[in-house]
């Protein structure tokens, strides 16, 4: 008994015995912490039934395989509006999957969830697909004049021009091998557009990318944040920091952002020039950068060089994945429907006549190919869904709720296949965009580009870009799909095939 309380009284094991009752008090405070939390989730979610889950991972298993998509399709058909999905026993989502309960999120101003959207903060910065409140009305303001009519009159060339440099490395390609992988080809090719109408960057980056260190290093942080974004360990900022990858995460946002601070620094110093400056004056059309660099506000308030980089960023991130994965998809649905894929031709060789290639007063003309576009971003919305945290309580059309703090899914995917909304979802369809079938539908069955305050901002941008490289493709080539390799469709960080998207090309004579 002496010899135990020797050792008690002993300072370092005092020490040891103190260390380990904080600790346990420690664990005590956060079960204590987790446990009400599951508390609050389960109260809040208790008029919204779902799928069973697993009482330590949730659903993140049914989610992370290649069958996510079908999960959570068969879940939306047994669970009318909403569902809750559980990432884990203590954080869960309501996944909106019907336009009435999409309508209620989009329309109730808030937030975006952060849980994955924080790990683009190192690369992408705070810009307008991260901010809310004040700030984010500031730059929404800011913002749109660079996406007004007129400017995106100008940038129909530019994306001509980058399409045709595709095309023409198609054409190479398919003297070795009938069979084309088209995302690589089409994401190089948005890369080079984002960079002449952003800040007029004429490289060759598509047909010698890899010279291009920042290509090489967009491509790193796409793949390298897909990565941390669906494997768990990953989401902790203590483990991705330490680990090989958070390293080359870390580097990768240093020579984007030195990349990025250069071309700003460049192009600030050029217009201290007066030449520089009257050249300018006498343009036209400005490009991003010199759109951004002479926003002001009502008080005169511009946006920072920090500000400027985040926007720059934003916008390389946000419309290269998207465009890449939009176009992609675009061109697997011509080719696997023949029949669309030839009117969609007959209609381009009308308005275009001679001319190998497309104008801007062309995009308007091109009727039935904008219903084939629309009907492949409802099948295939590169963005698969949007998520909000509530800032207040929100009371659906059939009196559920949820409470401030709760998390709010709009599921896109699922809401454009909604067999109650759509009749026959699987088929491809382009009448259901004719404009009397368009009027008849829900306002909100059909949201690509989101909706609301917090809609797309680069939305007619990208319908342009759709436009532009559909038609300069069908008047080039006929689109087939190659049965050897059929596309499994997987939510990264936008709607992509994790086996490629692979078509048969056949050069036009």
């Amino acid at each position: 008994m002496a010899s135990v309380l020797e050792k008690i009284a002993n300072p370092s094991s005092l020490l040891l015995y103190l260390a380990l009752g904080l600790c346990l008090i420690c664990v005590l405070l956060k079960a204590t912490q987790l446990y009400r939390q599951r508390q609050q989730l389960l109260k809040a979610l208790e008029s919204f039934p779902g799928p069973p889950n697993h009482w330590l991972y949730g659903h993140c298993l049914r989610l992370s395989r290649a069958e996510a998509l079908k999960n959570v399709l068969s879940w939306a058909e047994k669970y009318p509006y909403a569902f809750p999905i559980w990432t884990g026993n203590f954080k869960a989502d309501l996944v909106v999957h019907h336009p009435d309960y999409a309508r209620a999120v989009f329309g109730h101003g808030d937030p975006k969830n952060m849980t994955a959207y924080k790990f683009l903060i190192p690369w992408i910065g705070k810009g307008l697909l991260i901010l809310h409140g004040p700030k984010w009305f500031q730059h929404r303001r800011l913002l749109t004049p660079a996406f007004h009519y007129d400017v995106l009159k100008s940038y129909v060339v530019l994306m001509a021009e980058s399409t045709k440099v595709m095309l023409d490395k198609w054409e190479w390609l398919i003297t070795v091998d009938k069979s084309v992988e088209l995302f690589e080809h089409v994401s190089l090719m948005i890369l080079d557009t984002i960079m002449k109408c952003a800040v007029s960057c004429h490289r060759n980056c598509q047909t010698d990318s890899d010279s291009d260190a920042y290509i090489k290093v967009v491509y790193e942080l796409s793949y390298l944040l897909f990565h941390r974004i669906r494997i768990f360990p990953f989401r902790s900022d203590l483990i991705y920091r330490i680990s090989p990858q958070g390293r080359r995460f870390r580097e990768a946002c240093r020579l984007a952002h030195l990349h990025t601070d250069a071309v700003i620094k460049e192009r600030k110093k050029s217009l201290l020039d007066q030449q520089e400056r009257e050249k300018m004056q006498k343009k036209k059309h400005l490009n991003f950068l010199d759109i951004l660099l002479h926003a002001k506000d009502e008080n005169g308030a511009g946006l920072s060089d920090e500000d400027l980089r985040a926007e720059m960023d934003t916008c390389t991130f946000a419309g290269h994945g998207t465009m890449s994965s939009g176009i992609s998809w675009l061109l697997y649905c011509m080719a696997l429907h023949p029949e669309h894929q030839q009117k969609c031709r007959e209609e381009i060789q009308e308005i275009v006549g001679d001319r190998d290639t497309v104008q801007w007063s062309d995009l308007g003309k091109m009727t039935y190919s904008t219903m084939c576009i629309k009907e492949t971003l409802r099948l295939y919305p590169p963005v698969v869904l949007v998520s909000r945290e509530l800032s207040k309580p929100i009371t659906f059309h059939d009196g559920r709720s949820l409470p401030e703090g709760s998390r709010v899914s709009v599921h896109i995917y699922s809401l454009h296949r909604n067999p109650s909304i759509w009749q026959d979802p699987e088929v491809f369809d382009p009448m259901r965009f004719s404009p009397e079938n368009a009027a008849r539908r829900h306002s909100h069955a059909f949201v690509p580009f989101a909706a609301g305050a917090r809609n797309c901002i680069g939305q007619q941008f990208a319908m342009n870009e759709l436009k532009v490289a559909l038609a300069l493709t069908l008047l080039r080539f006929e689109l087939s799909p190659d049965p050897a390799k059929p596309p499994k469709e997987i939510p990264y960080l936008v709607l992509k095939s994790s086996t490629g998207i692979h078509l048969l090309l056949k050069k036009l004579h």
